[in-house]
């Protein structure tokens, strides 16, 4: 038998494995969570001297130091690990874009930044700092915002999975896909892994497919595997249809917080209006009118407002040879020609749903 080969070996086989290379005696079931670790042991040793080391070495070394050893491993593959995950760093400068008087800031700053940058403390009053949150609300209101922004101000690496991603081998592969994905990021030490558009593999069953429900079914499996690591990981995911999801992931004890990220109010546009304003080549802006005018735009929408301002801008100054500056004029000839997205219907409804399903 290939001694590489660990999927075709029993847990009775691997006791025996152990046994037989070491001397020492486990149970089937603990013997069976330690085989694996020590071939990954003579792997790391192997490589580390050059040769090959040998089962004997490896699983008396292994046995001798067993923390030390599996730590070592985990830290020897994090570089391959976070390259093959596409790993990102984030500027710590993205949370304050966002403004404070945000309730779904608040809302994380409190409960997820805090227990995780004051452990000492949180551990003292026994604050269990969330690994599982769900950001749900309408289109362009900024969730991924948000996720690289606990990423940056955490200074952890951040992670985006896209569904399409895991469906690039075909619907059939992506709960195969998803639970790969999964295995790896249980191997990181800390990072800030983001699903984006969570309906596409986290649907209702009570509607679903044979192959849709077994993908909702395969990340049932999942969250809690992930939830008992011992390693700094946060999975946040998003959705603009909270509505469509599984009841069983919605319920406490899946996702440890819910939080609806809905329309800005008038200093919320205003933080992100003076962030591209900083950008541009300005005259005379009055911040206060620029605000009132993007009354129900989403950050999406005030991105795309700014990019119409500097292309204007940029195509004004070349064609009349003159220096031209974005002032409070430009704003009002481009806000016109944007429709808001947020409406009375999208509003009324994500109040509804924030009072539904909201859990922080």
């Amino acid at each position: 038998m290939n001694e590489s080969n660990t999927d075709t070996l029993l847990p009775e086989a691997c006791a025996g494995k152990i046994f037989e290379f070491s001397g020492s005696k486990f149970a089937p079931d603990i013997a069976a969570e330690l085989w694996p670790k020590i071939l990954q042991h003579k792997w790391l040793m192997s490589e580390k001297l050059g040769r090959d080391v040998g089962l004997r070495t490896a699983s008396i070394d292994f046995l001798g130091n067993i923390d030390q050893a599996h730590k070592e491993f985990m830290a020897y593959k994090q570089p391959d690990l976070l390259a093959e995950m596409g790993a990102q760093t984030v500027g710590r400068e993205i949370w304050n874009t966002i403004s404070d008087s945000q309730p779904p800031k608040q809302v994380v700053e409190r409960r997820i930044i805090l227990p995780l940058t004051e452990e000492k403390l949180a551990r003292k009053h026994g604050v269990v700092s969330p690994k599982t949150i769900i950001f749900f609300g309408p289109p362009g209101t900024g969730k991924t915002h948000f996720v690289k922004a606990i990423a940056g101000v955490l200074s952890w690496w951040y992670i985006e999975i896209a569904p399409s991603m895991l469906m690039a081998d075909g619907i059939d592969k992506l709960g195969v896909n998803l639970r790969n994905v999964m295995e790896k990021a249980r191997q990181l030490e800390q990072a800030v892994i983001f699903i984006d558009e969570f309906e596409e593999i986290a649907a209702s069953r009570d509607t679903a497919n044979r192959i849709d429900k077994s993908i909702t079914n395969e990340f049932l499996k999942q969250v809690p595997l992930l939830k008992n690591q011992g390693n700094r990981i946060l999975l946040v995911c998003a959705t603009n249809y909270i509505r469509q999801l599984d009841a069983a992931l919605l319920r406490p004890g899946r996702f440890d917080c819910i939080i609806p990220v809905g329309g800005l109010d008038d200093k919320g546009r205003e933080t992100i209006l003076r962030h591209y304003l900083s950008r541009l080549n300005t005259g005379d802006v009055d911040i206060d009118q620029v605000t009132a005018l993007t009354d129900r735009f989403t950050p999406a929408d005030i991105e795309y407002m700014f990019q119409k301002v500097a292309q204007s801008a940029f195509e004004l100054e070349y064609t009349s040879k003159q220096e031209y500056k974005v002032t409070t004029e430009t704003f009002v000839k481009v806000v016109a020609q944007i429709t808001p997205s947020l409406t009375d219907e999208i509003i009324e409804e994500f109040i509804q749903d924030s009072a539904t399903y909201s859990r922080a």
